[in-house]
């Protein structure tokens, strides 16, 4: 729940407590340390890791074109 996107029920169920009692004790858990219920929903996850994806693609390429760039240009110089 707080590090992954499973639902409260299904985590409630897993643990034998009540929804509504995991709920409470995860709202105590989010005000001791710093979290909110804004954090991140389960679409937005899933984007950021996409994102996070892309950008290591694209650094990638960055990184391979700088070193072409390198190993070419002495032929034109």
């Amino acid at each position: 729940m707080i590090d992954t996107s499973k639902p409260i029920k299904d985590v409630a169920t897993a643990y034998g407590v009540g929804p509504e009692t995991l709920r409470n004790w995860l709202g105590k858990y989010r005000e001791t340390h710093g979290g909110t219920e804004a954090d991140l929903t389960v679409s937005e996850r899933a984007r950021l890791k996409e994102l996070e994806r892309e950008v290591q693609e694209l650094r990638a390429e960055t990184a391979f074109l700088n070193y072409s760039d390198v190993r070419i240009m002495p032929m034109f110089a």
